[in-house]
């Protein structure tokens, strides 16, 4: 039986899930509808309360953005053959936290891991389908999420997730999609380039 996930994939997914939680909680707090007696606790943007709502909160909004871009990579290549394992950036994640601190967000919270099988040849072409998968993911999130607000598919209650998580997968995609070394969007079109030239 093959499995889709390995043991310490799984685990580094609940450990980017939860940092990235933290390390947005107090950004995201503004957003979110709080009770009578949260309204009156004082806090800044990035505050040292720990908030189990606001915790909670930055986790639905964030997790599955990055998870889902990176479940698309991983998906993708594995449908072509490759070799695909989901790993937490542990280094990245730690630099963001002490940022966060500092007042700054700017991290790598998770990659794929992508190899052939031993003699396989893999054209330019698929490694450009697989590094646009992510980005790729992100966008139909985009799109799905302005359906959702629009058509007010789950009323007023999750507005606010929807909303963020509009902005949150544009933003992703946007940011992934340029073209620099060590991003998708590099991937992508040096792919495109190399199977045309």
């Amino acid at each position: 039986m093959v499995f889709v996930f390995g043991l310490m994939e799984i685990v580094d997914m609940i450990i980017m899930s939860l940092v990235v939680g933290f390390i947005f909680m107090g950004f995201l707090s503004r957003f979110r509808q709080q009770s009578w007696e949260e309204h009156y606790v004082k806090k800044n943007l990035f505050t040292k309360h720990f908030n189990v709502e606001d915790f909670k909160f930055a986790i639905i909004v964030t997790a599955p953005a990055i998870l889902l871009h990176e479940l698309g990579h991983k998906f993708v290549a594995m449908a072509f053959g490759l070799t695909a394992v989901f790993n937490a950036a542990y280094t990245w994640l730690a630099l963001g936290v002490l940022m966060k601190f500092i007042g700054f967000i700017f991290f790598v919270p998770a990659y794929v891991s992508i190899s052939a099988p031993i003699g396989m040849v893999v054209p330019d072409y698929i490694f450009s389908i697989v590094a646009f998968a992510g980005p790729g993911v992100n966008l139909i999130i985009w799109l799905l999420a302005i359906v959702a607000i629009r058509k007010n598919w789950f009323g007023e209650k999750y507005k606010s997730i929807l909303f963020l998580t509009k902005w949150v997968n544009l933003l992703l995609f946007g940011f992934n999609m340029l073209p620099i070394p060590g991003f998708d969007g590099m991937q992508v079109y040096l792919g495109i380039f190399q199977s045309l030239f």
